[in-house]
């Protein structure tokens, strides 16, 4: 016996029908709350993104130009994907959200693909640096399956401007062969700097976190931008200045080398060098710090979109969302990569610190990232 199928109101579709058409819910939920879902060829013509999907590569030439942070991606993933589509993928590094949003207020960036810390995404979309998301075209985009606190940065409005990538905190590293006194805090972080560790430390060239866990060191907000507060920090960190060995957020060869013995460093590079070299342990400071999620986005004006949608759909197929997890060590906030994820890797605390430490971490706050304070300070710490 066929059963009959449930039906919506015309207000309901209609309700839904435009938050799918503002990319706030995705084509899966779409069609599953409206029953289209055996429909589709039919409302093709009067909703586009219905129609059925083109062969993977069907279309696609070129080259898409990606731009993202340092040993960030699974190469093999990035090979598969030229492979399958014949698009090339070029691929740049920075080091700095502030870097991204100079570049992109300058324009003709050449970026196809970027990817955004949360904080940011907000001040992209005011500058309108950012485009909104067609999520019809990321039909391995499931919102269902993702961790909320980690999506909620990429909609705006009602509107998806990015899709999560991955999350992770922010902490330090320390060579064990050559550290052994065990530092749990900032505030070691920094003495230790300017005394047993002196010439053997590194920062990240970056703002957010180089001054926030200098403001951390005090017991002050990472996000801060209270001027006394801020000047304490700089302080701090002028004090370290001569101790330090360099100021670079690609730190992984120095720390490999033997040339730094500690350095900030973000979950995934800390995954991978314990990973390889078990005496570099990951420390999270127990005064707090950073929790921040990434994102993939499409920047105004990119040059090959097609391929920029096809690229983010395909590192978010949940098999090649594992691979890349396995590959740089953040961890995903997608519960179908997750279950492909080995079990070792779930249970590392690297990737997934003890509920304590992870309770007095902070989102980075969109002010932080155009206060003309932070980048001046940065500026005479680095040219110090």
């Amino acid at each position: 016996m066929t059963k009959t199928p449930d039906y919506i109101s015309e207000k309901k579709f209609l309700e839904e029908l435009r938050r799918y058409q503002k990319g706030s819910v995705s084509r899966r939920h779409f069609l599953g709350v409206t029953g289209l879902g055996l429909a589709t060829a039919v409302m093709g013509s009067a909703v586009p993104g219905l129609r059925p999907r083109k062969a993977f590569a069907e279309g696609l030439s070129g080259t898409v130009n990606f731009t993202t942070w340092p040993n960030y991606f699974a190469q093999e993933n990035l090979d598969n994907f030229t492979a399958k589509t014949g698009v090339r993928i070029n691929v740049a590094i920075f080091g700095s959200n502030e870097e991204m949003l100079a570049k992109l207020q300058a324009g003709s960036t050449g970026w196809d693909v970027f990817v955004p810390t949360n904080y940011t995404i907000s001040t992209y979309k005011d500058l309108d640096l950012i485009e909104a998301l067609d999520l019809a075209r990321l039909p391995n985009y499931d919102v269902a399956s993702q961790e909320k606190r980690f999506t909620e940065p990429g909609v705006i409005d009602g509107t998806t401007y990015a899709v999560p990538k991955d999350w992770g905190t922010t902490g330090y590293a320390i060579n064990t062969k050559n550290i052994t006194s065990n530092p749990t805090s900032w505030k070691e972080f920094f003495d230790m700097t300017q005394a047993d560790w002196s010439g053997r430390v590194m920062v990240h060239d970056y703002q957010l976190t180089t001054i926030g866990n200098a403001l951390k060191y005090f017991g002050y907000s990472f996000n801060s931008n209270d001027e006394k507060e801020l000047a304490d920090a700089e302080k701090l960190l002028l004090a370290c200045k001569p101790h330090l060995f360099g100021i670079n957020s690609d730190y992984q060869p120095s720390m490999r080398n033997g040339d730094a013995w500690a350095t900030v460093c973000w979950t995934g590079d800390g995954a991978q060098m314990n990973r390889d070299m078990p005496e570099i342990q990951y420390v999270i400071g127990k005064e707090g710090g950073e929790i921040w999620s990434d994102f993939y986005a499409i920047p105004k004006g990119a040059q090959n979109p097609d391929a920029a949608y096809a690229l983010i759909d395909y590192l978010l197929m949940p098999e090649v969302n594992a691979k890349e997890v396995v590959a740089h060590g953040y961890p995903s906030p997608d519960s179908r990569a997750n279950a492909l994820v080995p079990k070792e890797m779930l249970e590392n605390p690297i990737l997934y610190p003890a509920a304590d430490l992870l309770a007095p971490l902070e989102f980075g706050a969109a002010a932080t990232l155009t206060n003309p304070l932070r980048a001046e300070i940065m500026a005479r710490f680095k040219a110090a």
